[in-house]
């Protein structure tokens, strides 16, 4: 997996201030997209021991609330393979902080869904170490600069804790 960008004390995407990991890769291709470049499997830097030790050591501050995952695609199956040992790594050496990631892939009809493109066999694995999932693709004619933490009105913030213990989707209204 490669990565575009390790951004530091990022306000914008997610719950207070937070470390986030933009990866390469997507197939989603949303028109008008904010990072493009992104959607290359090959953009950006390796994503290796020196890039998660970096992330750790910045998610450290007590200030940093948690780590947020954009792409890019962190759904793609080939990078959640690579995210899900990373995520437990994060878990394990801070489990109060939070974890959000962005997808253009929906819970319900892609990302739960048996058969569908994104869902492979670490998908439930990965869903299981996110509190917040941002789901749906970018669409223009939707967007909304009013929508706390999504760009367009089709996108969902779901609180997955929450949703993990209904058994149906729960979304986050924090």
């Amino acid at each position: 997996m490669n990565y575009g960008e390790i951004k530091n004390c990022d306000i914008a995407n997610g719950e207070g201030i937070r470390v986030t990991l933009f990866v390469s890769g997507c197939t989603n291709h949303c028109e008008n997209c904010f990072q493009p470049q992104t959607w290359d499997f090959d953009y950006g830097m390796p994503f290796d021991k020196a890039a998660a030790d970096k992330i750790i050591e910045m998610l450290r501050p007590d200030y940093i609330n948690g780590l947020t995952l954009l792409g890019g695609e962190p759904f793609e199956p080939r990078n959640q393979r690579e995210l899900v040992p990373f995520l437990h790594r994060v878990r394990e050496t801070y489990p109060k902080k939070t974890i959000w990631a962005f997808s253009g892939f929906t819970l319900d009809d892609e990302l739960l869904k048996d058969g569908s493109y994104p869902r492979c066999e670490v998908t439930d694995e990965m869903l299981s170490l996110v509190d917040v999932l941002v789901d749906g693709r970018y669409v223009e004619r939707l967007h909304d600069i009013s929508l706390r933490f999504r760009g367009s009105s089709n996108q969902r913030l779901i609180d997955m804790n929450e949703t993990r213990k209904e058994g149906k989707i729960v979304l986050w209204d924090k």
